[in-house]
């Protein structure tokens, strides 16, 4: 289950975004993607240079299902990972001992949501039907690999 699966970002909730992007801007973010959940949410995805980890800003306004105030020190929302079967991941998870929180379409999206043992949400995002997201995170980053060197064969003296 692990080859299929990649870590992609950690998500936080934000009270205000348009702040929130300006700062991170500011300290060499730069806004990769950006969009609306189906809820009514916004979410923005920042990168830094040199760093294939993304930063998610979560922006819920009151009306949303994830709206709730939240003081400092509660901002972080979740970890985010990609993978190829959302329920697939969610099945192994709660046989690691997570609690699986909630889960729904969104477009061609299908998002799923756990709690760890410790009250930590882990979403997953993945096709919501297979072919369904094509090109929505980078292609992985392949290992240069030095070409192999032949080993020199020693030969017996005649």
């Amino acid at each position: 289950m692990v080859r299929n699966v990649r870590f992609m970002y950690s998500g936080i909730r934000v009270r205000n975004l348009e702040r929130s992007i300006r700062f991170y801007e500011r300290i060499g973010f730069r806004v990769s993607r950006s969009g609306w959940f189906s809820h009514g949410g916004k979410w923005v995805h920042l990168v830094f240079p040199g760093s294939d980890h993304r930063l998610e800003l979560n922006y819920y306004p009151k009306g949303t299902p994830f709206y709730r105030p939240f003081g400092p020190g509660e901002e972080f929302d979740h970890f985010g990972f990609y993978v190829r079967s959302p329920r697939r991941w969610v099945r192994s998870m709660v046989r690691a001992g997570a609690t699986p929180v909630i889960g729904f379409v969104d477009g061609p999206a299908e998002l799923v949501y756990v709690k760890d043992p410790n009250g930590v949400w882990l979403g997953a995002c993945g096709p919501s039907e297979p072919g369904s997201l094509p090109g929505m995170f980078p292609p992985r980053k392949r290992r240069r690999t030095s070409p192999r060197r032949r080993r020199a064969t020693v030969r017996p003296a005649a």
